[in-house]
């Protein structure tokens, strides 16, 4: 179903209510849809969509499962992936690519027939991954190794490895500019890749930001839109590295995206919020909606066409035990059974 667009004023009349009384989790431009469960047990990570097949690949345990996104049902998956993280999405190639976590390998995968046509090696600790279709190329970037895995996708092998200087998290491409994005969370940068030279050009702060996660790019007014774990997200000049502006978000986000026709950037938290807001011009962002979503909804894909947004969450044990003075939080555990995709849209339920 083809969304109808909403003008963005008409989206901040509806945005105002936060401010005017009595509210509810609607009040502004998306509201809550459906949800889609996914059966079996286990974790997950990164959610991507195929807006030419009109499919999401959600990672989850050691597969990918598949969902056609016209009736919200599940049509296939990808296996022997172990260690899954998500998929890297080549639309105009029919090609995605596997970051397989556990076997330190990526899969090339058919995205017709869902069948891996190769796997390569990659540096340690295959997790995000930003295509650059500059040169029909993904970049694997590999935490442990604080590297970047360069794969060729026609050629089904690896062309490259960047080394990069920190923690690396999301990224994203700007094929015109031929530049790879890619944030380093313990260093509070953006590593800015050249993509011909398969090199490090420089690093970016992204004060007042601190220890990104999620980014989402317009290509169009060259903006970054970072995800920063201090509860801020930082829109960044992707020409120079300054910052331009910045809007208060949620606790422990993860994703971001960017919607290029209503120019809404979105910010998914764990803390069960995913802040929503206007890109009135290229140096000023307002918020104009905080949708609470679900508890650990923090992973995040947008249809640029309906322009749903689809989040990952499930149903956690509760734990009464809070850590001792210098122990690490842990994840709570998943109740088995109640793993699903959570949808939200300005359309109709």
């Amino acid at each position: 179903m083809k969304t109808k667009l909403t003008t963005f004023p008409a989206m901040a009349a509806a945005a105002a209510g936060l401010f005017l009384g009595a509210t509810c989790q609607a009040d502004g431009p998306y509201h809550y849809l459906t949800q889609i469960p996914i059966p079996g047990e286990g974790g997950w990570d990164y959610l991507s969509i195929d807006p030419a097949t009109h499919r999401l690949f959600v990672s989850h345990a050691t597969e990918v499962v598949v969902i056609d996104l016209k009736n919200n049902q599940i049509v296939g998956d990808i296996t022997n992936t172990p260690g899954i993280h998500g998929v890297a999405i080549a639309s105009k190639l029919g090609l995605g690519l596997t970051s397989n976590g556990r076997e330190n390998k990526a899969g090339i995968v058919d995205l017709n027939t869902l069948q891996t046509l190769a796997k390569v090696d990659t540096s340690e600790g295959p997790d995000g991954f930003c295509y650059n279709r500059a040169h029909s190329e993904v970049y694997v970037f590999c935490g442990r190794a604080q590297a970047a895995t360069v794969v060729d996708l026609k050629g089904q092998k690896v062309v490259a490895t960047v080394p990069l200087a920190g923690r690396t998290e999301f990224a994203q491409a700007d094929p015109k500019a031929d530049r790879v994005y890619d944030n380093l969370e313990d260093q509070s940068e953006v590593a800015v890749i050249d993509g011909a030279a398969h090199s490090v050009v420089t690093n970016w702060p992204i004060a007042p930001g601190e220890s990104a996660s999620g980014m989402a790019i317009d290509v169009k007014d060259h903006r970054l839109f970072i995800g920063c774990h201090n509860r801020l997200m930082v829109m960044m000049d992707n020409t120079d590295g300054h910052v331009v502006a910045t809007v208060p978000i949620g606790d422990g986000v993860d994703a971001n995206a960017f919607d290029p026709k209503t120019k809404l950037a979105f910010a998914s938290c764990g803390d069960g919020t995913t802040t929503i807001a206007h890109e009135d011009s290229p140096d000023k962002l307002t918020v104009v909606q905080t949708l609470e979503t679900q508890r650990g909804a923090r992973t995040m894909a947008l249809d640029p066409e309906t322009h749903n947004i689809y989040l990952a969450t499930a149903q956690f044990e509760s734990s009464t035990n809070a850590p001792a003075a210098g122990e690490r939080r842990h994840r709570p555990k998943i109740i088995p059974g109640t793993f699903k995709i959570l949808v939200y849209g300005m359309g109709q339920p």
